[in-house]
């Protein structure tokens, strides 16, 4: 109990915002972070509490504290002016261009599944604070055939 209390816990994943990385109802190990500035990287895929939708939700770091991303219109984000690679994306979303710049203390995030994925992109406020941030996803635990490190 103590361990999940300040270290670990299990998610659910009840969506399919983030395939093919995790797939509807893969549950998930997720550690706890405490310092944020040294432990959340672009990339990372963090659970954190949304205060728009009211739950928690599953994502990945795109934009880091004072970072300028930008979404072209054929769906490439481009962050402090630099192209992103991300292997990770399916079914890329073309649409308009949308231009953010993450406020100190705050973090941007979007799903792999861009075209279902309702992320920062959509919400009113896009921008998510360190104190809302809960845990770092680490391990499919299962599906027992899908179970190992998350990438």
């Amino acid at each position: 109990m103590l361990l999940r209390f300040f270290v670990f816990f299990m998610v659910e994943v009840p969506t399919g915002s983030m395939l093919p990385t995790i797939n509807l109802n893969d549950r998930l190990l997720v550690t706890k972070i405490y310092n944020m500035e040294t432990s959340i990287k672009r990339g990372d895929i963090i659970v954190f509490d949304s205060k728009e939708l009211n739950k928690l939700l599953i994502k990945r770091c795109i934009g880091l504290p004072n970072d300028t991303v930008e979404v072209k219109t054929d769906g490439s984000v481009y962050i402090n002016g630099e192209k992103r690679d991300e292997p990770y994306v399916v079914n890329n979303q073309i649409g308009a261009q949308k231009n953010f710049k993450v406020p100190a203390g705050h973090y941007l995030f979007f799903g792999d599944n861009r075209s279902n994925s309702h992320d920062a992109r959509f919400w009113k406020e896009p921008y998510i604070p360190a104190s809302a941030i809960q845990a770092k996803a680490r391990w499919v635990m299962w599906p027992f055939n899908r179970f190992g490190a998350l990438k």
